[in-house]
């Protein structure tokens, strides 16, 4: 009995130790633009009522860790890209200065997460000179080799040659498939085929579970109605809303599912400054 006591102590101990070390994150989400006015929902997914609106933002997703870790969830772009005119940005601010309103420099991030390559969530990268980046390598190598680079393929040659000189560099690591862990506490998830195959993240800090799904979800209604994006949103609709329910059981809560560009993400959770929320 007193052997079955002890082993009972050390087992306790052990998973207790444990628990202890595991890295804690605080997340952010940084906007550094937004579109001019209001547009209709059923741009961003699919069936809406045409009656109703969204407002669009673009953000970034700060993950700071315990363990000295600031991560990126995509890295915004450039205001020169001229991508850009067709969304008709207002009240922009570069990524990295964005991040200086939470007192974090540019050389200070040690990695990227990046959710897909479409320009506006890699075309900064080159802004955080340490950075370390992560990224699927069916998405990398349909980008670097297969991805039509103009206005309306959400590409572009700028951030190809890019990224082709970050990898050559050994900066990128290529994930390889599905439910794969990054740091501790940090996995990505595939499915959604927003881009050739996209990824969305969970972090998992204390005893919540977040999902920062980027443009795996454009906006909340469609997780809301659990419909998918509108035409060109994704690859495959069927994934998207598959992905949207598999990201429910994922998450702790349902308010911990983030979408990528809507405004509701800087109402819903405690504002930090101007522009930034803390997610959890």
């Amino acid at each position: 009995m007193k052997k079955f006591s002890l082993l009972l102590t050390l087992i306790t101990l052990m998973v207790s130790t444990a628990y202890s070390q595991a890295p804690t994150y605080q997340l952010y989400a940084l906007r550094y633009a937004s579109m001019k006015d209001a547009t209709p929902t059923e741009v961003w997914s699919l069936n809406a009522p045409k009656a109703d609106s969204v407002k669009i933002d673009f953000v970034i997703w700060l993950i700071k860790g315990s363990n000295g870790k600031n991560i990126l969830l995509d890295a915004g772009f450039l205001s020169d890209i001229p991508e850009a005119k067709e969304f008709n940005p207002v009240n922009y601010i570069r990524p990295d200065s964005a991040l200086l309103k939470l007192g974090i420099k540019p050389e200070s991030i040690t990695d990227i997460i990046f959710s897909h390559p479409h320009w506006d969530h890699i075309d900064g990268v080159n802004l955080f000179p340490n950075a370390h980046i992560w990224i699927q390598k069916e998405d990398y190598n349909f980008f670097v080799s297969k991805a039509v680079p103009d206005e309306n393929s959400g590409f572009n040659k700028r951030d190809i040659a890019e990224m082709t000189a970050l990898n050559a560099a050994g900066k990128v690591t290529l994930v390889d498939g599905d439910n794969q862990q990054l740091f501790p506490g940090i996995r990505v998830y595939t499915g959604s085929r927003h881009t050739y195959n996209s990824q969305y993240v969970q972090v998992t800090t204390g005893a919540d579970r977040v999902i920062l799904a980027s443009d795996n979800i454009w906006v909340y209604y469609s997780l809301d109605h659990m419909v998918p994006a509108s035409v060109g949103g994704t690859l495959d609709p069927d994934g998207y809303v598959k992905a949207m329910a598999r990201m429910k059981t994922l998450a702790s809560d349902i308010k911990y599912i983030v979408p990528g560009h809507d405004h509701q993400q800087f109402l819903r959770f405690p504002a930090v400054v101007d522009g930034v929320v803390r997610i959890r």
